[in-house]
């Protein structure tokens, strides 16, 4: 038996994070050992959860990965916790493909209690036909409470009250409306690394929770039996290996799944380097350039010559390179800045990635490439190649959730293979994706 459960809401804005940085670390505060996860592809949320809470946060993602497989990660991390709170997505219902892939099919599989946060600005006992909606839309979904956000006062939340008693949803607290409880803005990554701003907030949030949410009452409520999968849903993907691997991780590049790099840890040994501030890329068989902000570090991404040089000298030379997004644009000839300057970079692909006339792209991905089928993953960027059919694979088709084909390109010189797509390889050998062996 433990507290379970997935923090929900009625739309994207209404609190979420908020409510779950609160919670973490409100739980780290009473010495609970807190297993984050997120329900989809989100990476800063993730990063967000390790700073409140102190444990690494797992993508739950109905998308890229099988049910069996979503319900492996929540036992294997999950077993040696306290406490395991998700965070959903979006609204509670919003999913890929009408409520496919959405938070509440995912408190669904896992059989775990929905906490509601409920944007309360300018709504009182409108609230009532909301909560009686949410109660009654899904019955095999249990909706255990319910936790208002901006309240304005004592008097607005007796309105709420009423609502909860009249609807038969139980009433857990609130949060005020404080502009210091807003989540500082993560556009472009602008406080992604800043850990001191993120840790005040999160302990602020977690006062704001300790004196207006019941939390007692909300981990007796969320209190259930810790359900491991089936024997048959235990088999991890059977692959083991002894190469060496480089993965790129700093400021610029750190985009990388939890389950993505423990597959890389079964294939062999993995290294860790800075394209930021290391001379050279490390003795390795294969490396892994993720996504993350290298626009935010053009100045000294374009002055490490060396580290450019010993990237460029290992795709020439034939070695296994996988280059997502930011990564990927680092591989090209050069990346036209926000402030409109060409930047130099590893030179790979001849093309031209920019950050001017941002718009942004996103969706999830899959496609099928070199014999494996279902590859999937997930598109989120703001920025653009230039003429990019120069690189990419002509013979590959990339479809979206709903199977329709996307002008997603897929690039490749050499054995160095590179897109947009962040890939999710928990139950894929990554190995196959050049279809020999190191």
């Amino acid at each position: 038996m433990k507290p379970q459960l997935l923090v929900g809401a009625a739309s994207s804005g209404s609190g979420k994070t908020t409510f779950t940085l609160g919670l973490l670390r409100a739980l780290k505060n009473r010495s609970l050992k807190a297993q984050p996860f997120k329900c989809g592809p989100d990476y800063i949320d993730t990063k967000y959860h390790l700073l409140a809470a102190g444990e690494e946060s797992v993508n739950l993602d109905l998308f890229l990965s099988s049910e069996s497989h979503i319900r492996n990660l929540y036992a294997k991390y999950g077993t040696n916790s306290d406490v395991c709170i998700t965070e959903g997505v979006m609204g509670l219902y919003d999913g890929y493909d009408g409520m496919k892939g959405s938070s509440a099919k995912l408190a669904e599989l896992l059989g775990i209690p929905v906490v509601l946060i409920l944007n309360a600005k300018s709504m009182a006992y409108s609230a009532a036909p909301v909560l009686f909606g949410y109660k009654h839309f899904n019955k095999n979904l249990n909706i255990a409470g319910v936790v208002f956000n901006r309240v304005s006062s004592e008097t607005h939340y007796a309105y709420l009250q009423q609502a909860c008693k009249d609807t038969g949803v139980e009433c857990l607290g609130y949060i005020p409306n404080k502009k210091e409880l807003e989540v500082p803005s993560r556009h472009l990554g602008l406080s992604i690394d800043n850990s001191f701003c993120m840790d005040d907030f999160a302990n602020r949030a977690a006062e704001i929770i300790e004196e207006f949410v019941d939390l007692d009452r909300l981990l007796k409520i969320s209190n259930m039996p810790f359900c491991l999968p089936d024997k048959s849903e235990q088999n991890e993907l059977d692959i083991r290996g002894d190469i060496k691997i480089a993965v790129a991780y700093d400021n610029a590049f750190n985009f990388i799944y939890r389950e993505n790099l423990a597959q890389l840890k079964r294939l062999g040994e993995v290294v860790f380097f800075s394209p930021l501030d290391d001379a050279k890329l490390p003795s390795a068989d294969l490396v892994y350039l993720p996504g993350g902000y290298p626009e935010l570090y053009l100045d000294k991404l374009t002055e490490n010559k060396t580290m450019l040089h010993s990237i460029k000298a290992f795709a020439e030379n034939g070695g296994n390179l996988l280059a997502e997004c930011g990564g990927m644009m680092y591989l090209s000839k050069v990346i036209v800045g926000m402030d409109g300057n060409p930047y130099s970079m590893v030179g790979v692909f001849d093309q031209e990635a920019t950050m001017q006339d941002m718009k942004l792209t996103l969706g999830y991905r899959t496609f099928t490439y070199n014999g494996i089928e279902n590859i999937r993953g997930h598109e989120f960027h703001y920025s653009r190649i230039k003429d990019p059919q120069t690189n990419s694979i002509s013979d590959i088709s990339i479809y979206n959730a709903k199977g329709l084909r996307t002008k997603t390109n897929l690039f490749r010189y050499k054995n160095t293979i590179a897109g947009y797509t962040h890939l999710y390889w928990g139950e894929l050998d990554l190995m196959n994706l050049w279809n020999h062996k190191c």
